[in-house]
């Protein structure tokens, strides 16, 4: 792991030659695109050199450099951590490697020790999620809660984007009950419309909500952060709406 600080650009201002792959009988056309847009994507090829988990760090990098959440002794919820890539940024930036800052992170999925992160093996949408997280923060508050979760994927478009924008609203709700006032929240959502109900319950709990798209997004992706700052004290984002159930 490293503790450098970049500027964001991922790519080490490098250009790459670009890889083709014969295609092999047993890979399909989808799984050739995907590994060929690995094996010539410059934030790939960075995390791998600077020992980041996933591309996904630059993501982080790129949003905090220019929005400064990440302040040294802040404690930090990192909600659907795996595969480390977001809780290994908030781990140096909080400079809980040096027993300053907190970070937490849960996920379905495990994850590999990493140093400064205190991690959960547990569905965020777990009943019980919500008070385990807390036990582990001093004071049971966070400063920052972030979110990378996604839903797994149907192959319908319309499905995958409202069970995205379910996990984003019930984030949203944990992170208005465990900030403090002043805290932020940075989840990740879809274009797709239905964000905008999501963006109208942050407005009315955070004095700042936007949408941001860092450069390590790929621009053909529709993903999309909402990032909002500030925690009115006393206000809380609306519950997810009804008839939403986690999948």
């Amino acid at each position: 792991m490293t503790g450098a600080r970049r500027s964001g650009s991922g790519g080490g201002g490098r250009r790459q030659l670009k890889v083709r792959l014969k295609t092999a009988r047993q890979r399909s056309a989808s799984s050739q695109r995907w590994l060929e847009r690995q094996l010539n994507d410059p934030y790939v090829a960075a995390a791998k050199r600077e020992g980041y988990r996933s591309r996904a760090a630059y993501k982080l990098i790129e949003i905090d450099d220019r929005h400064h959440l990440l302040k040294p002794g802040a404690r930090v919820i990192d909600l659907g951590a795996t595969p480390g890539g977001w809780a290994q940024v908030a781990a140096q930036r909080v400079r809980s490697t040096e027993g300053k800052g907190q970070v937490a992170a849960i996920d379905l999925l495990p994850m590999e020790a990493l140093a400064g992160v205190e991690f959960l093996l547990l569905d965020f949408m777990d009943a019980a999620a919500p008070s385990r997280l807390r036990a582990l923060l001093r004071g049971g508050r966070a400063d920052v809660v972030l979110s990378d979760m996604a839903a797994q994927g149907t192959g319908h478009a319309r499905t995958d984007h409202l069970r995205v924008i379910g996990l984003a609203e019930a984030a949203a709700e944990f992170a208005s009950e465990v900030l403090e006032p002043g805290g932020a929240f940075l989840c990740k959502v879809f274009q797709g419309g239905s964000e905008q109900a999501l963006l109208g319950r942050l407005k009315r709990a955070f004095t700042s909500v936007r949408h941001i798209k860092p450069p390590a997004s790929r621009t053909a992706s529709a993903e999309l952060y909402v990032l909002a700052k500030g925690l009115r004290a006393g206000e809380k984002a609306q519950a997810p709406g009804p008839g939403w159930e986690p999948s």
